[in-house]
Formats: C-alpha cells, sequence, structure tokens
C-alpha cells in the first residue's frame, strides 16, 4: 500500500514538473505542428515519389517523340507512311477504308 501510494506520488510529481510538460507540449509541436513536422515531411516524400514517377514518364514520351521526329525526318516515305496511319490521309486517287475491330 505505501509502495503504491510512493509510486503514485512519484508519477504524480513528474507529470506536475514544468520540464516535463514543456518537454511533452515541444515534442507535441515538432510531431504535428511544425513546418518541418513528421506529417508534413511524410507528405513531402509522397509528394516527391510521384513527381518523379510523373519525370519519368515524361522523359519516356521525350525519348518517343524523338523517335518520332527522327522517323519524319528520315524522308518522304517515312513521311508519307506517317501521314497515312495518323490522318488517314490518301492520294487523290485513292480510296479510304477504315476497319474498326470489335471485341
Amino acid at each position: 500500500m505505501a509502495n503504491e501510494k510512493q509510486h503514485k506520488n512519484k508519477w504524480s510529481k513528474v507529470l506536475k514538473n514544468k520540464y516535463f510538460i514543456a518537454s511533452v507540449l515541444f515534442l507535441a509541436w515538432i510531431v504535428f505542428f511544425d513546418e518541418n513536422s513528421f506529417v508534413s515531411h511524410a507528405e513531402n516524400k509522397q509528394r516527391l515519389n510521384e513527381l518523379n514517377k510523373q519525370k519519368e514518364y515524361y522523359l519516356d514520351r521525350i525519348e518517343e517523340d524523338k523517335q518520332k521526329l527522327e522517323d519524319l525526318n528520315a524522308g518522304k516515305q517515312e513521311l508519307e507512311k506517317f501521314a497515312r496511319e495518323q490522318y488517314y490521309m490518301s492520294k487523290p486517287d485513292e480510296d479510304l477504308f477504315i476497319v474498326i475491330e470489335e471485341d
């Protein structure tokens, strides 16, 4: 019984200690409310991962577009092939048939 009372008294002193209270408030501020808190750090890290994925996507697209540009600059036949495939162009004496495949 006396041991339990001493234990409660000890915790009571710790909880009433102004340095302990200040430390707990400081830690709560750092973890949740500060501009550089752990929460905002995690959000920024997630955003950075998303931006890196976007960067990879756009770098791939740039490479694809460079390849298309090289193909278009390769000659008249390549330019004509691109126009026929992408814009369904045809020569004046040709008929164009577009086949749509249904699943």
